[in-house]
């Protein structure tokens, strides 16, 4: 990187983190910081809303996968993962359905209530792996776009850049997250189309927008993925469903069908970027925005940086104000049972202070930032029927561990390499990840109902002896 652009990208690195903290609120009270309400008290409007989900969930390893996915199988890679988008207003309308249907303030509060304090407990643990994986692996992109791994640049961007995420978070939590969302939105909106105006134009339009084919061994595979983890995998993700509480029942699920559509289309559309790749014969690198951008020249690469440092800062942001909810205020209360007052603001900020550290530990580590999404995902897909056939029950906690556990364990030994080879379906790079999660679907929705079917005999049996 010569003085030039090093002066452009840790220009606007700083000016990026200075315009943050200068911009973002203070929180004067815990309701604000923790619950992202005003300082009168009022709930987050319905497009702030929109926009912090919308934009929250575009993750900087989001779009690079996504990228890396439309180089590797053009448009069928770059459906494939957006499709994981069209999960927000399946989640939605579920929390809708379990706010109005059980008035649950959380989703911890919600499995207490059906399952008890150990599903709670198991469910905490899943989302604090989720969170602490997010740290690392939104760092690491932005920290890509300044040297490599293993290079001082490549740790110090990425060092920086948390710093000041941390900081405008410290500053107003929650409610400093959705308000810089709002201008994270507009920024990467803008960066995305400069993108593309830098892209079509060298393109044949229809070529670029066809290229791929819908087959197993082509991307589809993926595809079919994203479509089972739909129903599990964004309950696993405080970033979304804390926002699920924070607004009336019918505002949230209006912000979250909007954002979700929105958000299939700019992932979509940011996968072409990766198409762009496949046709032009550049090589991905595992990073296909870094390798179009440097193709295309600095401004290309300048415009690509901009992009993955507001969506990794949103994502980031997000991260540092669930983690410090989850354990300042979701985990004490499901231990002492009942306590509605929130702690102080103090609490929360020496837990995002913490994580700042000790979630970008893999990073120096080094992992695949792509396992964060698929290995997750399928270790959480228990998750599944315990969201969507809760109304079969009402008490019931074997009901959510035999399908929790189950899911968990296929997770563990697909990641273990011990999954039979006989479960794949195709014969794609994905294979034995789609049957594992098809035939997983199957084996924890049996083991969800298996307890309500054997109360169900032992009624009837008793019943029958009673005659």
């Amino acid at each position: 990187m010569n003085f030039t652009e090093a002066s452009l990208f840790w220009g606007f690195l700083v000016v990026y983190g200075v315009v943050m903290y200068v911009l973002s609120p203070k929180s004067k009270s815990a309701d604000s910081f923790y619950k992202g309400a005003d300082d009168q008290g009022n709930p987050v409007s319905q497009w702030s809303l929109t926009a912090s989900i919308f934009i929250s969930w575009i993750f900087a390893k989001s779009v690079t996968n996504a990228a890396n996915l439309g180089a590797a199988y053009g448009v069928t890679g770059g459906l494939a993962y957006a499709s994981y988008w069209l999960s927000i207003p399946v989640a939605g309308y579920i929390i809708y359905l379990i706010r109005t249907q059980t008035g649950a303030r959380s989703l911890q509060e919600f499995l207490t209530s059906r399952f008890g304090r150990l599903a709670s407990l198991a469910f905490a643990a899943a989302i604090l792996i989720r969170l602490y994986n997010e740290v690392w692996s939104n760092t690491a992109v932005v920290g890509g776009y300044f040297g490599l791994p293993g290079e001082w640049p490549y740790y110090t961007a990425a060092m920086l850049f948390t710093m000041f995420t941390l900081a405008y978070s410290l500053k107003g939590g929650l409610r400093s997250s959705i308000f810089t969302d709002v201008i994270q939105t507009f920024v990467f909106v803008f960066f995305v189309g400069a993108v593309l105006f830098l892209i079509i134009p060298v393109n044949d339009t229809s070529a670029l927008l066809t290229n791929g084919e819908f087959k197993l061994n082509a991307g589809f595979d993926l595809l079919l993925v994203a479509l089972l983890q739909m129903f599990s995998y964004p309950f696993h993700d405080p970033v979304l469903t804390d926002r699920g509480f924070v607004n009336k029942e019918k505002t949230m699920l209006k912000s979250f069908i909007v954002a979700g559509l929105l958000g299939f289309v700019a992932v979509f559309i940011f996968s072409l970027v990766g198409v762009h790749a496949r046709l032009n014969g550049i090589e991905a690198m595992g990073n296909a925005p870094a390798a179009v951008g440097q193709s295309l020249g600095l401004a290309a690469l300048f415009f690509m940086s901009v992009i993955m440092m507001t969506s990794a800062g949103s994502t980031l942001d997000s991260t540092f104000s669930s983690l410090a909810k989850s354990l300042a205020v979701d985990l004490p209360r499901l231990a002492k049972r009942a306590q509605d007052r929130l702690p102080s603001v103090r609490v929360g900020a020496l837990i995002m202070i913490i994580f700042a550290f000790l979630g970008n530990i893999p990073m120096f580590a080094g992992t695949d930032i792509l396992l964060a999404t698929t290995i997750s995902g399928t270790m959480v897909m228990g998750l599944a029927p315990v969201f969507l056939f809760y109304g079969f029950t009402r008490w019931s906690p074997w009901s959510f561990h035999l399908s929790f556990w189950t899911g968990l364990g296929l997770g563990v030994l697909l990641a273990a390499g011990l999954i039979p080879a006989s479960w794949a379906i195709g014969d794609g790079a994905y294979a034995l990840l789609l049957g594992t999660n098809a035939y997983g679907f199957i084996i924890c929705t049996v083991g969800f109902f298996l307890p309500l079917a054997w109360r169900l005999l032992v009624g009837r049996s008793l019943a029958a002896g009673e005659v």
